[in-house]
């Protein structure tokens, strides 16, 4: 009896793991627009309106120049403070996060639908940091994780994470990006 429910246990468990491996490779396989509905979330909510005089995003040929965004929820409230000061760096990394959904919000604005991005290019992530704050690419994580989640291997782009002294309405971070699309 022991022997035969190891068996068992030995087949379930090699089941769920080589399910659970399927699954990941259609996940893979499937678009952005796909991925984010499977995850839930509906970008709609974090779009955003430029603050001042400039455009969210501009395509030159085949590269798709997006503006900086800050950490702004659904409902519309901005993460705010500093990062190694009022706020965790874990807090930092949702706010990056939170900024990751703004910008693709606006990406999707901007060229209609997420699935013609072909991978992301160039991320520039900005911390409002206390001054003896040390993660800033740990917080930066926050966004290029999102985009990992979202593009696969190809939302691994080249990236640039930095401290500042204060950021625009005191955001905990902001994220500009460059995206290759079709």
């Amino acid at each position: 009896m022991r022997a035969l429910l190891a068996i068992t246990s030995s087949i379930f468990i090699a089941a769920s793991v080589f399910g659970a491996f399927g699954s990941v490779r259609a996940q893979d396989k499937a678009g952005p627009e796909t991925k984010l509905e499977a995850m839930g979330i509906d970008v709609t909510k974090y779009e955003s309106r430029p603050a001042a005089n400039y455009a969210n995003g501009v395509q030159v040929g085949n590269l798709l120049f997006m503006s900086s965004v800050g950490p702004r929820g659904p409902n519309g409230k901005m993460i705010v403070g500093k990062v190694g000061g009022e706020l965790t760096t874990e807090q930092g990394y949702q706010a990056a996060r939170l900024v990751g959904l703004v910008m693709l919000a606006n990406v999707r604005q901007t060229l209609g639908s997420l699935d013609r991005v072909k991978r992301v290019v160039r991320v520039q992530g900005m911390v409002n940091a206390a001054t003896d704050f040390k993660e800033h690419a740990k917080v930066v994580d926050g966004f290029s994780d999102l985009m990992v989640e979202v593009f696969g291997d190809q939302g691994k782009g080249a990236r640039l994470a930095l401290g500042m002294g204060s950021l625009p309405l005191q955001v905990a971070v902001i994220c500009e990006a460059i995206f290759e699309v079709e």
